[in-house]
């Protein structure tokens, strides 16, 4: 008979689950490319339909709907031994509804720390912690290496950047947010750091938050040239780049990549600022 273990989330609940689990439904794209990573093939039986990555996965796994409108009677047909949500990506009475049958656990991640604890965390639970420790172990070393390659450029490199996520209205990503840590990773200065969160913003307030470098995400809106144009009355001066938003707030292993890939943006803006 399987044997029960208690684990503490990251809200700080305790969750019982069953060790290993055989079961598990992935509420989260950057965790569901995590336990792909960590060899969990047979054990994830649904995910959502954001969970791009891995293309197979996407195309073969049972879809639960999307993060923040789940299928509860498709999940409960599956009978997960886990859930893994999060919540910011996921709705509280969603998951609260799913607590009362399934071991939910929640992730709550804000900056590097707390995504590579939730990499242990889901390690240990799902027995395999030497392989999270060696994801782990890569990450720390590729932003180790970003890190140096900030603080060699730092006397003459800090741009102010606003990061925005959403059109009609403009929104974009402030402080206490895993994009304004990855962000500050990057040595940029968040020109929206005095707001929380993702807030609304008016023409007015990015004039006067004046921001050097404008970043558009590719998620979750489809930014286009279109939008540069509608800045650029706004914002004459400043510089415009469309950026991977996986990058920025995909807290799973795709942040092996993400160093590399911040590290290569830095040099091009550097690169544009001194022709």
């Amino acid at each position: 008979m399987k044997q029960n273990k208690l684990f503490k989330d990251q809200m700080g609940r305790t969750v019982r689950i069953p060790f290993p689990p055989r079961r598990i439904v992935s509420l989260v794209p950057s965790q569901t490319e995590f336990l792909y990573d960590l060899g969990l093939e047979e054990e994830v039986v649904g995910i959502t339909r954001f969970c791009v990555h891995p293309e197979q996965w996407f195309r073969t796994k049972t879809r639960v709907g999307g993060t923040k409108q789940l299928h509860l009677e498709q999940i409960r047909k599956l009978q997960p031994e886990l859930i893994l949500a999060n919540k910011e990506e996921n709705e509280k009475t969603q998951l609260e509804a799913l607590m009362l049958e399934f071991p939910v656990w929640i992730s709550d991640v804000y900056t590097l720390q707390d995504a590579l604890d939730m990499m242990q965390m889901v390690g240990e639970i799902t027995n395999r912690k030497t392989q999270a420790r060696e994801i782990i172990d890569k990450i720390i070393s590729a932003f180790d290496q970003l890190r140096t390659y900030t603080a060699s450029i730092a006397s003459v490199y800090t741009p102010r950047v606003a990061y925005f996520i959403w059109y009609r209205p403009w929104m974009v990503a402030a402080s206490h947010t895993f994009i304004d840590h990855l962000l500050q990773c990057c040595g940029f200065q968040n020109a929206f750091a005095h707001l929380n969160r993702y807030p609304r913003v008016h023409e007015l307030e990015i004039q006067q938050a004046n921001p050097d470098i404008i970043l558009f995400s590719s998620e979750p809106f489809p930014f286009q040239p279109m939008h540069q144009q509608l800045l650029k009355a706004v914002l004459p001066e400043a510089k415009y780049y469309f950026v991977d938003g996986e990058m920025f707030s995909w807290y799973g292993s795709r942040l092996l990549y993400a160093p590399a890939y911040f590290e290569e943006l830095i040099r091009q803006i550097i690169h544009e600022g001194n022709p």
